[in-house]
């Protein structure tokens, strides 16, 4: 196993402009461990209910994913219901939350997970986060945090507090203002590096993500689709599939985390086309390069040529 991935797995009900689905497979650590499955092998730890359906389970273990940290105790699966906009699918309103089990998890890890190079903290009380990194018997090669405005506005001091241990940092544009107080996000990523990672990618749903790293800032495009159905796991995936690629190859460099950055922005593409997990659950390693390739396309501009002059008006 190469990266671990801590959160939540979940029965979401959704509602958007393309239909709705009820207590459908859901939740952070789900989506991004399906997405990094299809680069590296893969962890998880998380708490289901008896309740949890086998045939959800099979789609996880189906893609490699180690379930051995996947609790099950007596009681109902953490359930969460929403509404999109019909109009601005990136506006959606929580129409109720039941944590349920996942209300009393303690991520315990085994021994081995306590040796994992790669970890992902996906969204999850920053408490318990920094509970599986005191459980680290060596300090992972990479470290990746998500969070969200609830521990934001509820447990600042402990967000901070595992900022400060992590080498990167998600969040959407909300979210890193209200991190740092910064209208501007460029000032707020280099807020948020200020704190302790070495990267950060504010995720900016249709309009791609920024990504932070070092001095290096990249803007990674989202893919133009004509059908959006459900924006659920489109952070997570994201996520998942920037963590998986760098688990997968080894490179922390420049370079490497922008290729994993538009590596993630194609699998949140994937992810919203259909509900659920439905729209990463099948795909082919042919299918995530060709999509690639087709954002590479859409982003690739001849440079300038030497001693080549843009045709300007009266240019001296």
């Amino acid at each position: 196993m190469s990266l671990l991935v801590v959160g939540s797995v979940a029965y979401d009900s959704v509602e958007t402009g393309a239909g709705s689905r009820k207590d459908a497979l859901g939740g952070s650590a789900a989506y991004s461990s399906v997405a990094s499955s299809y680069f590296t092998r893969v962890g998880i730890v998380a708490v289901v209910g008896d309740d949890f359906r086998p045939e959800d389970l099979e789609l996880i273990v189906s893609h490699g994913v180690d379930t051995a940290g996947l609790e099950r105790r007596a009681g109902r699966t953490f359930r969460w219901s929403g509404v999109y906009g019909t109009e601005d699918v990136n506006t959606r309103r929580t129409l109720d939350t039941q944590l349920n089990v996942f209300a009393d998890f303690n991520p315990v890890l085994s021994h081995r997970d306590r040796s994992q190079p790669y970890v992902f903290l996906a969204n999850i009380d920053p408490e318990l986060q920094i509970s599986v990194l005191e459980q680290m018997e060596v300090r992972p090669k990479l470290v990746a945090l998500d969070t969200m405005n609830f521990w934001i506005e509820g447990k600042g001091d402990a967000l901070r507090r595992v900022i400060e241990q992590v080498d990167v940092l998600f969040v959407d544009e909300g979210e890193a203002r209200e991190l740092t107080g910064e209208s501007n996000l460029v000032r707020a990523a280099r807020s948020v590096m200020e704190m302790g990672p070495t990267a950060v990618v504010v995720k900016r749903g249709e309009h791609g993500a920024l990504l932070l790293h070092g001095g290096s800032l990249f803007a990674a495009p989202a893919l133009p689709l004509d059908t959006v159905v459900d924006p659920t796991g489109a952070g997570d995936s994201f996520a998942g599939g920037f963590m998986g690629y760098l688990a997968a190859s080894g490179d922390l460099g420049h370079a490497a985390f922008r290729r994993a950055a538009a590596v993630g922005s194609v699998m949140g593409s994937f992810a919203v086309e259909r509900f659920s997990l439905d729209g990463i659950a099948a795909l082919t390693g042919g299918d995530i390069e060709e999509r690639l390739r087709t954002l590479t396309d859409l982003t690739t501009l001849p440079p300038l040529g030497c001693g080549e002059r843009l045709p300007m008006r009266n240019a001296p």
